[in-house]
């Protein structure tokens, strides 16, 4: 996601792939999904960018799942750490602004 707007690619390492699945039931194709979503919502995550630049990402995926995914940008590519289902407070706050 650069200047555009549009996602370029995704960035998936060895250890991180598959790790949104076991632990919160979200695959890495959903998580990418999100970033479609004409809906969603970035915001930068200043708590988390002391070592680099993080954003969060609130959104859905085509099937209605909706996610808080923290990521980084670097260069052409999106690099997903963290996806996960919002939880009650998130999903009012979703729905106020969409």
């Amino acid at each position: 996601m650069r200047g555009s707007g549009e996602v370029i690619d995704f960035e998936w390492d060895a250890g991180n792939r598959g790790k949104n699945l076991k632990k919160h039931g979200v695959t890495d194709a959903e998580s990418e999904e999100a970033f479609f979503d004409s809906g969603k919502k970035i915001f930068k995550d200043v708590v988390h960018s002391e070592i680099e630049e993080r954003s969060i990402l609130v959104g859905q995926t085509k099937a209605g799942k909706m996610l808080f995914i923290a990521f980084t940008s670097r260069k052409t590519r999106i690099r997903i750490i963290s996806s996960r289902p919002l939880n009650k407070k998130e999903k009012q706050l979703y729905g106020k602004k969409t």
